[in-house]
């Protein structure tokens, strides 16, 4: 008799995000909707998506779902080189918020109900660009299967921001030109 977690990640689920990775034009709707299938998916207390701000070396959300905007506004979260998943690369789970040295925020884990949580790095060919947290308020225990496909899907979220972050430099770059004076641009 198998006492380990149950899956709960099947193929649909995994085909139908993908899906949704590949063709969700709205970035802003794209993660929200992540974030939300997560928590309801696997029946846990919240989900953010966060990504690395590489000058400042801190991980803003870019979305959230399930918990409060109190927790959210927290306070800064900085990616610590040797304690966060961001930089280990890895899958990494926090079992208990008030005993463990990565928690930057216990106090306000605790009034959030937050016993524990799993960080999945979104990655683009090898680099870190971001994480998914998953939050619990019990002790949070995933089938191995179901922590494979969201590494995969954590990957396909890292081709799309890092798509995003390309069309909006591009968009900025070409703003910046039509702003310029026309006998800079060459117009006369």
């Amino acid at each position: 008799m198998n006492h380990g977690p149950e899956r709960k990640f099947y193929l649909k689920h995994f085909k139908s995000i993908s899906l949704a990775i590949a063709t969700y034009e709205d970035f802003t709707q794209l993660v929200n909707h992540l974030a939300e299938g997560l928590c309801r998916t696997f029946g846990v207390k919240g989900a953010s998506i966060m990504i690395l701000d590489e000058i400042e070396q801190e991980l803003f959300r870019v979305s959230s779902h399930g918990i409060s905007e109190a927790y959210v506004e927290k306070g800064p979260v900085f990616a610590d080189p040797k304690k966060c998943a961001f930089y280990t690369g890895k899958v990494e789970v926090v079992e208990d918020f008030q005993c463990d040295e990565r928690v930057q925020y216990p106090e306000a884990a605790a009034r959030e109900g937050i016993v524990s949580m799993m960080s999945i790095p979104i990655k683009y060919h090898n680099i870190n660009t971001g994480l998914i947290r998953i939050y619990h308020s019990d002790r949070l225990c995933m089938h191995d299967e179901d922590v494979d496909s969201l590494k995969v899907m954590a990957c396909q979220l890292g081709v799309v921001i890092e798509a995003n972050g390309l069309r909006n430099f591009v968009e900025q770059i070409k703003m910046a030109i039509d702003n310029l004076p026309p006998r800079i641009r060459g117009s006369s």
